[in-house]
């Protein structure tokens, strides 16, 4: 049965003339990012145009909908819509929900539309999160050593994070919407242990950077840190979990070797390419 939400949803769409989609520039870069279900990005094929339409279609019912509860709609494009339609399986309801909630968390989190490295100072000095090449698919790397992280602050922390993923989304590649990570936990032990802060980044990621995380790699794992594993796994989202693979150390190049070419592995890891760090990125 369909909700007084929904109604109201298609009855504004119905009566919208105008859509993104219908704009020749904008359709044919959509069809340049359409998204496999493996993360792929490639061009749309022609037995595929029935389920990207009904993308399509989706995506203008719940940008008619968020633009009438929530103005500021209007500045984002479809993709970030579409984002956050697949984080919630299509379901326009509840990815018009997280929307808007995002919407009113960005306004609070970011008022100036950015965070200087002054605001981070702490956490920049930690030295723990870098980015350098691209793997086979396109999506920039980031690689983060987890036993550099100290606990400390936590709004300073929060606001490291948001700069992480903003600084990662503005350096996209065109055409591609995620990106990949290596978490690196050799010489992680109790002192990096900050549960609290693991979990206020899973948040953060999940519920206002949907469908940014292509795929994580957990590489140098020691024992203990399954400890503070299980006390982050429930947090994670059914898709999220998908995304994370634990490597072991005998197979760690050969799993790298296997999604990015040499030259574009990171030279710690056996590669080429120096890491940056990612202010400086």
């Amino acid at each position: 049965m369909a909700t007084p939400q929904s109604k109201i949803v298609e009855n504004k769409a119905t009566s919208m003339e105008k859509s993104k989609w219908t704009e020749d520039e904008e359709e044919d870069e959509f069809e340049e990012c359409v998204e496999d279900q493996n993360g792929s990005v490639s061009p749309v094929l022609e037995d595929g145009l029935d389920s990207n339409e009904l993308e399509k279609r989706k995506v203008a019912l719940m940008r008619a909908f968020v633009e009438r509860e929530d103005p500021s709609a209007k500045d984002v494009d479809d993709f970030m819509i579409r984002r956050f339609l697949r984080a919630r399986d299509l379901d326009i309801e509840k990815a018009s929900a997280m929307f808007l909630k995002y919407l009113t968390w960005r306004r609070s989190a970011i008022p100036n539309g950015f965070i200087s490295l002054s605001e981070i100072s702490n956490n920049i000095a930690h030295n723990k999160l870098f980015m350098q090449g691209v793997d086979k698919k396109g999506r920039p790397i980031v690689v983060g050593f987890g036993g550099r992280h100290k606990q400390g602050n936590m709004e300073e922390f929060i606001r490291y994070v948001i700069f992480v993923l903003e600084k990662i989304c503005s350096r996209m590649p065109r055409g591609q919407e995620k990106f990949v990570c290596i978490g690196d936990l050799q010489g992680w032990g109790y002192s990096n242990s900050d549960i609290r802060g693991y979990r206020a980044s899973l948040s953060i990621l999940q519920d206002c950077y949907p469908e940014r995380l292509g795929k994580l790699y957990i590489v140098h794992v020691p024992y203990i840190f399954m400890t503070a594993w299980k006390m982050v796994y429930p947090f994670i989202d059914k898709k999220t979990k998908k995304k994370i693979s634990f490597v072991e150390d005998k197979k760690l190049r050969s799993t790298l070797l296997s999604d990015i070419d040499e030259s574009q592995v990171p030279d710690i890891y056996g590669g080429k390419l120096q890491l940056i760090p990612i202010e400086d990125y």
